[in-house]
This record gives structure tokens, C-alpha cells and sequence, in this order.
């Protein structure tokens, strides 16, 4: 029987299309000599029918920022990817740089939980999957004359999967994942949270290099550390989450989590009990830290052309 194929359901309704992703300043070149100039195939992403480019999404997320900021209103941003997908489509794949999962059996126990807090997403937060025509095995032919589009459906399962959970993407709760990286990587988001309360949850801390980060930008907040544990939060978080949820002051401003599959359940539950942005950083906390080595090197749309 052949698999549905909620994607292009979406596409066809002209909800989405796929298009470039284009964000002023951006250099995405050593990214490409890094790994392989095949990456920058990545930049062809799904976008919402009404959002003109890369520049508007990110300044629609500036300003979901500074409501949240200013209203003290619980939005969660969650990013999902390869390790993601392959956890969703119950999977030990999803054991690639980090360990998510202890067993198969380990995944289909807490995924009602993750359901939970993805409907909760849906409705106050951010969905920010990456699809784009190499992972939705779409014709990429159209973008990139000389590539082939790879046999790869993770993303199309993805968005499968959450259409059988009753989760509907859409303009308002969703972004291309990498608009994510843009934007922690801004002077706009330096601007936002100067002054403010963050609270970094995450495996690791390095408070010296996080401040110097954040002063090259002119950009002084308060910086607090929550640890979590380096593995299997996404299969554990039940497990911890009332202690770690409690270390986190009661006047934080934004939340930024390191944490792998396990995000949505930290990002979702420390925005909804604060009532705040809690937004899942990954790479962006590990070059914070100094430890672009963790994430084995740069990623896309996080260097800019005069500090590339």
C-alpha cells in the first residue's frame, strides 16, 4: 500500500511551497567546504504560501519574541531533524551524535507523551521541521539542474505522522528549521534579550565564552545554568523534570535548551509553567560554549559574511 503523502496535500492546497531560503548576511559557503556543496541543497525548504523569504520569517519571529517577552507568554520554539524523524518513526537511528534512546520499547512508551506536547506546541508555539526536497523525496531537479533528488521520505513521514495525531501545521505555528539558527545568531535576538534573565538548560556550560558570545554583540544578559542530563532526555524526562523545572528562577526571561529529541518536552513544559519563550538552541548553545565540535563543525545559517 502506498504511504500518504501529507506534504503534498499541503502543497497542493497552496498552504506551502517549497523556495529558497534567502537571509541577508547569511555565508553559507563554509558550511559547503566543510562537509560538501551537496548541503546547500538544504537551502530549498518549505515555507508558508503567505511568507515572502528568509528576512520575513525571521522578522516574524523577532516579533513573536518581544510579544512573549513583553506579555510573559509561553512560546515554545522546537526544532526537528533527522534524529527527530527517525525517533518518531520509532527507530534507533535516532542515536546519532547524542543517545536519545535507550530501545525501541523505550520510544513507544513516552510517544503519547510527545503527541501531548506537540498538540500543546501547535497551539502556543513553533513547530520549525527540516523539509526540504532532499529529505520529502521530492524532485529537487527543479532548484538544482545537475543533483538528484535522494530516495529519502523522513521529513514526508514526519508530517504523516503528526497529521495522525491531529496536528495541523500551519502559518502561525510553523518555520523552517533553520530560520531557527538565523535568528539565535542575529543582532536582532543580541538586541532582544540584552539585560534579560536566560536560563540555559543543557549537558554543558561554559559561562566565560557564553558571555563573550553574547558581548561581541553588544549584548549583556543575565546568565543562569539548569544541567540536564547528556542522554536519553527524550525518553526520561518525566523522570527528572520536576527537579530541573524547579532550579529554574522564577523571574527567567527566555529559556534556550540543548537537549536533543528530548527539546520538545523541555522547551514545552519550561514555557508553559514561566510563561515564556523556552526555545530549543541546539548548535547555537554549542557555539556559545565554544563547542562548534560537538555538532562536528558549522552548520547552515549560522555564520555571517563579515564575521564568517
Amino acid at each position: 500500500m502506498e504511504k500518504k503523502n501529507h506534504l503534498e496535500q499541503l502543497i497542493r492546497q497552496k498552504s506551502f511551497r517549497f523556495d529558497h531560503l534567502s537571509i541577508a548576511g547569511i555565508d553559507n559557503a563554509p558550511v559547503a567546504k566543510i562537509f560538501s556543496p551537496a548541503i546547500l541543497e538544504q537551502e530549498i525548504c518549505l515555507f508558508a504560501n503567505d511568507i515572502k523569504n528568509g528576512d520575513e520569517y525571521c522578522a516574524r519571529l523577532h516579533e513573536r519574541l518581544l510579544a512573549s517577552l513583553q506579555k510573559r507568554s509561553a512560546l515554545p520554539i522546537v526544532r526537528f531533524a533527522d534524529g527527530e524523524y527517525a525517533f518518531y518513526n520509532l527507530t534507533l537511528g535516532c542515536n546519532g551524535l547524542y543517545k536519545q534512546a535507550e530501545s525501541v520499547a523505550a520510544i513507544e512508551k513516552v510517544i503519547p507523551l510527545h503527541i501531548r506536547n506537540m498538540q500543546s506546541l501547535a497551539v502556543a508555539g513553533l513547530f520549525a521541521p527540516l523539509v526540504c526536497p532532499t529529505n520529502s523525496n521530492t524532485n529537487a531537479r527543479g532548484f538544482f539542474p545537475i543533483g538528484k533528488a535522494k530516495k529519502d521520505s523522513s521529513a514526508n513521514d514526519f508530517l504523516n505522522f503528526l497529521n495522525s495525531a491531529g496536528i495541523a501545521l500551519h502559518s502561525g505555528n510553523y518555520l523552517p528549521f533553520y530560520v531557527v539558527y538565523a535568528y539565535l545568531t542575529s543582532a536582532a535576538f543580541a538586541a532582544a534579550v540584552n539585560g534579560k534573565r536566560i536560563c540555559i538548560l543543557n549537558s554543558e556550560y561554559n559561562e566565560k565564552s557564553c558571555r563573550e558570545w553574547f558581548a561581541l554583540q553588544g549584548s549583556f544578559p543575565r546568565l543562569d545554568y539548569v544541567p540536564i542530563p547528556a542522554e536519553y532526555a527524550a525518553t526520561r524526562w518525566q523522570e527528572y523534570s520536576t527537579d530541573i523545572l524547579n532550579k529554574i528562577a522564577p523571574d527567567t526571561d527566555l529559556c534556550l535548551a540543548g537537549a536533543g529529541v528530548g527539546a520538545l518536552l523541555i522547551c514545552v513544559d519550561a514555557a508553559n509553567k514561566f510563561s515564556l519563550p523556552a526555545i530549543d538552541a541546539g548548535h547555537v548553545l554549542n557555539m556559545m560554549n565554544g563547542r562548534a565540535d560537538k555538532s562536528n563543525g558549522a552548520r547552515l545559517y549560522t555564520l555571517r559574511k563579515n564575521n564568517g
